[in-house]
């Protein structure tokens, strides 16, 4: 028996008992006459103790290093200094019998909740960083956020049913990962971005109500809450509208807040994507905090300043408590919206000071009274800063978005604790692309339209909106789904305004439009991010730190170090030859 007991459950009731532990050997003090070591597993640290009694016993705690993995063998005893920081911090091993199980080298970095390891380097030992408690704690909150969802879904009907890996490649949505056929020269599988099509034919076979937790790829630019790879809570439904999808997922979203963080939240707030965009500048808008879009278009135009009459709009938000910003703190912020990853070319600025007068950037164009009104639409109060980004409609919008987020982060506004949970609902159905000169669809091809818009199909497709709803979470899109089309003439003419031929939509989709010709129910679903939806729960918005062995920026794992070239055996095994 390696051990009777874990290294987190010895606490003052078990003095006097023998006992045996194992771990690794967190740290070591030597004092000379007593060595004291800091035992660890999953569960906690237990503190050792040697002394001269037992020179031999002692001898042998000197030889420990960090990291060796030990079995222990001794009495629960009192601790003379006891460790309130710790469950096990009353008690200590005298310890009788020790025995080596495994030598380590020293650790490239120190395994402690505050490492001096860069990411880079934790990465490539990665199995090292595991032991570390911020990543292994939260591994072991992934499990329960996953078990918590699985029993929620269960005890609501869901039936559990795995998908294939191996599929077809379709040229809607990102990149696929293919995998070459040896035995089909020529041929390749794709690994699935999502098991889309799969729970649409389990709808047709009857199962009702689907859920998968599953791996999906997608081959396309990284950031830090994407990888290559990622897991989704995937579900599907039939016989339901989207009322339905709505109430089922905000149960779902209301328990876990819940179980985990002991909030209740009685009712999800909606919005549509056309509010979203008009107020937020983007269609996950983070609702804790407010600097909601002031449209000063009208009221910008006409006065004399040439970048703002020249320009499509002008929008501003205004910055609570900020008006006693100084002229340098201000050229930052201008200066941080000028970089190329957000691109603007300028920023105006409003000081409405406490006493209820203004200083702007703009003084000699704009009057007392009209800064006023520049305060009302953007619902300024005295002692607010407002900020001000003028140019193309769609750009403005997304760079005073960034620009928004951006300063609630420096107020502090993004509280990790906070949950504000959001439906937008009523996207556009389809996208126009002018490189590629054809519509995109702006979910996936199976989206349906909302059935009052279904007619404008053949005149406005551009007008046409989706049946279809995204959850949103502290300004993160948490999971995203929709009614889908279950009727194969709907389902051909979607494809068909997507560009795709009669017989490319057959070589394609075939096996789909087949089978809604043997009676599809009315079916609908969304899949959550589950790296996504695990980081938010847990305070944070980098997933890295909460799968067990990520990839890095460039899509790499360090660790093993891949992907790698594989052997011209196995290339030409593959029917493959590489082009230099």
């Amino acid at each position: 028996m390696y051990r009777t007991h874990t290294c987190g459950e010895l606490n003052a009731n078990h003095i006097g008992q023998n006992v045996t532990l194992s771990g690794w050997v967190q740290k070591i003090r030597d004092l000379g006459a007593v060595i004291f070591i800091d035992l660890r597993d999953r569960y906690g640290i237990t503190q050792l103790s040697f002394n001269e009694e037992n020179k031999n016993l002692l001898e042998d705690a000197r030889k420990l290093g960090r990291e060796f993995v030990i079995q222990a063998k001794g009495k629960v005893i009192e601790r003379a200094n006891k460790n309130k920081k710790i469950a096990t911090g009353d008690i200590e091993i005298l310890v009788d019998e020790l025995k080596i199980l495994n030598k380590a080298q020293t650790p490239p970095f120190t395994i402690e909740d505050d490492t001096d390891g860069g990411e880079e380097l934790r990465m490539k030992y990665r199995y090292l960083d595991i032991r570390r408690n911020p990543v292994k704690n939260n591994l072991i909150f992934r499990s329960k956020v996953s078990q918590l969802v699985r029993n929620y879904l269960a005890n609501e009907g869901f039936i559990d049913v795995e998908t294939p890996y191996l599929i077809k490649s379709t040229p809607e949505g990102a990149r696929d990962f293919v995998v070459p056929s040896r035995m089909h020269p020529g041929h390749f599988y794709a690994l699935p971005q999502s098991p889309q099509t799969f729970k649409q034919l389990l709808m047709v076979g009857g199962i009702d109500k689907y859920m998968q937790i599953v791996k999906c790829f997608r081959d396309e630019d990284l950031r830090a809450d994407r990888q290559p790879e990622f897991t989704q809570i995937d579900c599907e439904m039939s016989f339901i509208e989207q009322e339905d999808i709505l109430q089922t997922f905000e149960g779902l979203t209301k328990h876990l807040l819940k179980e985990i963080h002991g909030i209740e939240i009685e009712k999800f707030p909606r919005m549509s994507y056309e509010e979203a965009m008009q107020r937020y500048g983007n269609d996950k808008p983070d609702i804790r905090f407010g600097m909601v879009f002031g449209d000063l278009t009208d009221a910008a135009k006409g006065k004399g300043f040439k970048v703002f009459d020249q320009q499509e709009a002008i929008l501003g938000i205004a910055v609570p408590q900020a008006a006693n910003y100084t002229r340098k703190q201000i050229d930052k912020i201008t200066e941080w919206v000028k970089r190329p990853q957000i691109g603007a070319k300028g920023l105006v600025y409003v000081k409405y000071n406490e006493d209820g007068s203004f200083k702007s950037s703009v003084d000699k164009f704009y009057s007392p009274e009209d800064l006023a009104q520049w305060a009302e639409i953007t619902n300024a109060k005295p002692g607010d800063l407002i900020l001000v980004l003028s140019g193309a409609l769609n750009q403005t919008r997304a760079q005073l978005s960034a620009l928004r987020m951006e300063m609630a982060e420096r107020l502090g506004l993004r509280k990790p604790d906070e949950f504000a949970p959001l439906w937008v609902v009523d996207f556009p159905l389809l996208e126009w692309d002018e490189e590629s000169g054809r519509y995109h669809a702006m979910h996936h091809p199976f989206t349906a339209p909302k059935p009052e818009d279904a007619h404008l199909l053949d005149t406005s497709p551009g007008k046409v909106r989706a049946n279809a709803y995204d959850l949103v979470l502290n300004g993160n899109e948490i999971g995203g789904g929709s009614i889908r089309i279950h009727d194969k003439t709907m389902q051909a003419k979607m494809l068909n305004l997507l560009g795709f031929s009669d017989e490319e939509a057959k070589k394609q989709f075939g096996f789909l439009m087949d089978a809604f010709e043997y009676g599809a129910p009315p079916h609908g679903g969304l899949a959550f991010g589950l790296d996504r939806l695990v980081a938010i729960l847990g305070g944070q918005e980098t997933i890295r730190d909460f799968i067990a062995f990520p990839k890095n920026n460039a899509g790499r794992d360090v660790m093993i170090e891949a992907p790698d070239t594989i052997s011209p055996q196995q290339l030409e095994e593959l029917h493959l030859r590489i082009v230099e």
